[in-house]
């Protein structure tokens, strides 16, 4: 994974680490290497910002080992990555989960994103880890619209043994969403997943009416469901969606496929929202939950 992003930035660390940490002669390693990072999918203000952090941390410093040299270098580096992945809203699922199953109450979940991230299979893989985890779980098709979406989520509820509460195409989604959680109250279940329809983030209409439906249904968790590999593209559906609708944290799909890695940076930086899970894989169990420092040295190795 990543591999590409991992070369930028092992370039940018050669190269800082045998020249003189002066002004003039960082900004044209950095300005090269803010191209490496647009050119890996990370977003140009934020290729920007990770560049003039790098050269007010680095300037001027006097260090005669290049050994020395090379770990400043990486341990800057390493600061800055990880202060955008750090937004300082960290969500702590299980905590809050307990909080209203203690309280005798469904916790509510909603994902959004537009067709093709993998939203309806990453609600699968979301409700096979809180099972593993001992929650029960309920789902809700509340994507009544695209083809075959009723189908789909029924063909995982069945795989996975679960319930999932569903209503006719083209029905009201907020009104299935609402039955669902009606249903997880009348027997007990700890949390509700809602599959909402895909929505392309241009289109107005469609957002708002996505948004009205969180307003009927308030969950406690909006999820925005982002595909690793779609590029600049992700930072703008984040965008939009944290704007129209308003998210809570990101999963990121795709993320075994992806050469580039930029779209984690972009993301989170752009909504200033946690990303909570990253999939990795086709199968139920390909979903692990997103540790900022483990990225960070990871693709600072």
């Amino acid at each position: 994974m990543f591999e590409k992003l991992k070369a930028g930035l092992k370039g940018l660390v050669n190269k800082v680490t045998i020249t003189e940490l002066k002004t003039d002669q960082l900004r044209p390693i950095l300005s090269e290497f803010k191209l490496n990072l647009i050119e890996n999918d990370v977003a140009v203000p934020v290729a920007e910002h990770v560049c003039e952090e790098m050269e007010k941390r680095l300037e001027g410093m006097q260090m005669k080992r290049l050994e020395d040299r090379k770990k400043l270098v990486l341990q800057n580096l390493h600061d800055v990555l990880l202060e955008i992945l750090n937004t300082g809203n960290g969500i702590d699922l299980w905590r809050l989960i307990d909080k209203k199953r203690n309280a005798n109450e469904p916790f509510v979940i909603a994902f959004v994103g537009i067709n093709g991230t993998g939203k309806t299979t990453t609600i699968a893989k979301v409700a096979r880890l809180l099972m593993k985890k001992g929650y029960s779980v309920v789902l809700s098709c509340s994507d009544t619209y695209r083809a075959g979406s009723i189908e789909q989520l029924e063909t995982h509820a069945k795989r996975l043994g679960v319930k999932m509460i569903r209503h006719t195409y083209g029905a009201d989604p907020a009104a299935v969403a609402y039955d669902t959680i009606k249903h997880a109250k009348a027997h007990g279940i700890d949390v509700v997943l809602i599959d909402t329809a895909g929505r392309i983030q241009t289109d107005r209409n469609l957002m708002n009416e996505l948004a009205k439906v969180k307003r009927v249904i308030t969950p406690d968790l909006t999820v925005l469901t982002v595909d690793a590999l779609t590029g600049n593209d992700a930072v703008m559906q984040a965008e939009e969606f944290n704007n129209t609708v308003g998210i809570d944290a990101t999963i990121l799909t795709k993320v075994d496929a992806d050469v580039k890695g930029g779209a984690a940076l972009s993301v989170t930086y752009v909504t200033k929202k946690p990303i909570i899970f990253i999939g990795t894989g086709q199968t139920y169990e390909d979903l692990e939950q997103f540790n900022p420092e483990k990225f960070t040295q990871m693709i600072l190795k």
